[in-house]
């Protein structure tokens, strides 16, 4: 299944397309979308809209995953990424497609073992999961491919306990 990684913000929104291929995950593609700090917030929101509208059409994902906002110190930084989010939510709805949510502390457990890596230890271990070596681009980039990452390893655990309730009931 192609899963699509969302690290949702409002100046910088983070996309990665993850592919459950034989028992490994590769890259499809990945990239972010940026919005102009001094237009106003309801141009921004409607960019965002439509970036995520078109790549739902172009690249019919089965699933989306999206970081959770859980926390911030900077009350109008989470404004902004609450207002980013809930758009990226609506569009995803509006697609029909199934919405799994995730925080931080559970997309870097998915990712490194720890659900207190750094940023350092994440992008490693991207790097390693995905086999690319030359994965380049900022923090949102490399977090929506946890994301997507995070969400293949939970669809993997539910095919497992699917699979091993069938066999028991055999």
């Amino acid at each position: 299944m192609l899963v699509l990684g969302v690290d949702p913000g409002l100046a910088l929104t983070g996309w990665a397309l993850v592919e459950a291929d034989g028992g490994r995950l590769r890259l499809s593609s990945a990239g972010y979308w940026r919005t102009a700090a001094g237009a106003e917030p309801g141009a921004r929101l409607l960019q965002l809209w439509d970036q995520m509208g078109e790549i739902l059409v172009r690249t019919r994902p089965g699933a989306v995953a999206m970081e959770r906002l859980f926390f911030s110190r900077n009350t109008s930084t989470a404004m902004a990424v609450s207002q980013a989010r809930g758009v990226l939510v609506c569009a995803v709805a509006k697609a029909g497609l199934q919405l799994a949510e995730y925080t931080p502390a559970e997309v870097k457990q998915a990712v490194t073992g720890s659900g207190s890596a750094d940023k350092r230890q994440i992008a490693r271990m991207v790097r390693l999961i995905l086999d690319e070596a030359g994965l380049a681009g900022p923090d949102d980039l490399t977090d929506a491919c946890a994301v997507g990452i995070c969400h293949q390893h939970a669809l993997g655990l539910q095919r497992a306990v699917a699979g091993a309730a069938t066999g028991a009931r055999g």
